[in-house]
């Protein structure tokens, strides 16, 4: 079933091997030579062959950024790996190895086509991040559960499936069990499922598959709900206001405040003051909360716009380019022409003189172009981060102000529960208070004023601190995403793509002076 390698020297996957594949795989004649003279650049490569090298270890396939196609059959690899940059994978082929356990296939989300076929593995699992899936082949494993294979319910793209030579094979009820547990499969093990077979199955398996598809329904439910949530709190997380559509921070102050728990016991405490400061606590929470989430979408307006600007900018830079270079492209074949005529080595020299300067006026169109745009796209960034800057002063101005009343109800509740506390106290000392009205931990903390002014104080300070923490948490985000967003713009706007645009000019330029240099020409 799988290949041994006792006796074969495991090979590297290294520059080396790539760069040969690369070479041996990609065009021939001409085309070959143009590729080879310009050099391999892996990230262009959309289909790659290791097939047959002895390859134990999957490694520095990184380059391979845009691979759609990767073949890495009949080697003697053990383990999936170091397939995690190829997220543009369509096809892998990973058939008559060695590999006991499916696994690191999460990144490649857009799979369609997987072959494990010729392998050690016992468990069909990890593989639920590959909803494109439509061919699987396991045949020529080690799968002997059929239950297993109600894990592959999950991928409702799933069309064609193998799974020969498995031990599960031998069982009399294999087909219809899997054609029943499986109702999106069009072909298993190579053929197709026919109406009749299809319906047997369905009805051999009626009652367990009723119960599996409430079951399954039962758990889509709570799933969808789960994801709404999740989906939520990602909203709420980016408008910097999670948890605070509630009463959660309220209850974060009491959390380790152990002396604050124990006087919210005082008689009237908890049957009046403390549902009145939650109430008028969690109200100004609220507001934190919707102001959140107004400014939330502003910014991100603000954010879409900015983009579409620059985008709208580049398309109208790129349009004028683009116009330049089809100009000098007409007059590139004019003169093509005209030299594939001459025979007078002066008409040709003056000629390719004539075609270099007009290549040198094509690299100043193109740079001025770059030029402009550099300036304008400079003067939108300007603007973007001065209204950008401008929003999230506000949003910080503005719940700021309300953080303000969040301390502010705080300290009157403190001044409050302190004249509460102490009035009681006195009524202890004078024995006016009903035994059973006090709770033991009341009665310990409350032994003279200072003890009690002492409890209220650090209640008050812990309450504090859980509001500064959640305020300074505010700020601290959203001034960050501010400054991350800012750089990645100069850096992605600015300096990258100008440096890549330059780049790009002066190598489309020299490779026209180097067309033209490589030319044969029948001078006398």
């Amino acid at each position: 079933m799988s290949r041994v390698y006792d006796t074969i020297e495991p090979a590297v996957i290294d520059d080396v091997m790539l760069s040969q594949c690369v070479k041996e795989q990609g065009p021939k004649n001409q085309a070959g030579k143009i590729a080879e003279q310009e050099g391999l650049d892996f990230k262009d490569v959309k289909v790659l062959r290791l097939d047959f090298k002895n390859i134990l270890q999957v490694e520095n396939l990184w380059g391979f950024q845009n691979l759609v196609k990767l073949s890495l059959d009949n080697n003697i690899i053990e383990r999936i790996e170091g397939l995690d940059t190829l997220i543009h994978l369509v096809w892998l082929d990973l058939s008559f190895n060695n590999i006991e356990k499916i696994e690191g296939l999460s990144k490649l989300t857009k799979l369609e086509d997987l072959t494990l076929y010729s392998n050690r593995i016992s468990v069909i699992e990890n593989l639920d991040s590959l909803e494109k899936l439509q061919v699987l082949s396991l045949g020529s494993n080690f799968l002997e559960d059929l239950e297993n294979l109600k894990y592959l319910r999950k991928f409702r793209n799933l069309q064609s499936l193998n799974l020969q030579q498995n031990a599960f094979c031998q069982k009399d009820e294999y087909k219809s069990f899997t054609i029943a547990y499986l109702p999106q499969l069009i072909y298993l093990d190579f053929r197709m499922i026919d109406t009749e077979t299809r319906k047997a199955a369905k009805e051999q398996y009626y009652f367990d598959l009723g119960q599996l598809e409430e079951d399954e329904k039962a758990h889509n439910k709570v799933m969808e709900a789960k994801l709404a949530a999740d989906k939520e709190m990602e909203l709420h997380v980016d408008a910097y206001v999670e948890n605070l559509n509630g009463n959660q921070l309220f209850l974060e102050m009491y959390e380790e405040d152990s002396d604050g728990k124990k006087l919210n016991k005082l008689p009237t405490m908890e049957e009046d003051i403390i549902p009145l400061f939650e109430e008028k606590f969690t109200e100004v929470c609220q507001k934190i909360f919707e102001f959140g989430l107004e400014s939330r979408e502003s910014r991100k307006a603000e954010v879409d716009t900015f983009f579409a600007c620059i985008n709208d900018a580049k398309s109208a830079n790129r349009l004028k380019a683009a116009e330049a270079v089809e100009e000098f492209f007409v007059y590139k074949r004019r003169l093509f022409e005209q030299l594939g005529s001459l025979k007078n080595s002066s008409e040709i020299d003056k000629l390719i003189g004539d075609y270099n300067d007009e290549i040198q006026k094509l690299w100043d169109k193109l740079m001025g172009l770059e030029l402009q745009l550099v300036d304008q796209l400079e003067d939108t960034i300007k603007e973007f981060e001065r209204s950008l800057a401008d929003l999230v002063l506000g949003f910080l101005e503005k719940q700021q102000e309300r953080f303000g009343q969040l301390r502010e109800l705080e300290n009157v509740h403190s001044e409050k529960l302190l004249e509460i506390s102490i009035n009681m106290l006195e009524k202890m000392l004078k024995s006016e208070v009903d035994a059973d009205a006090i709770t033991d931990d009341l009665r310990e903390m409350m032994v003279d004023k200072d003890s009690v002014a002492n409890a209220v104080s650090a209640s008050h300070d812990r309450h504090l601190y859980v509001i500064d923490a959640r305020e300074d948490r505010i700020v601290s985000n959203i001034n960050g995403w501010m400054t991350g967003l800012i750089d990645q713009v100069h850096n992605e706007q600015e300096v990258e793509r100008n440096r890549n645009r330059v780049t790009e000019i002066n190598h489309y330029c020299d490779n026209l002076r180097e067309e033209i240099d490589n030319l044969e020409f029948g001078a006398n």
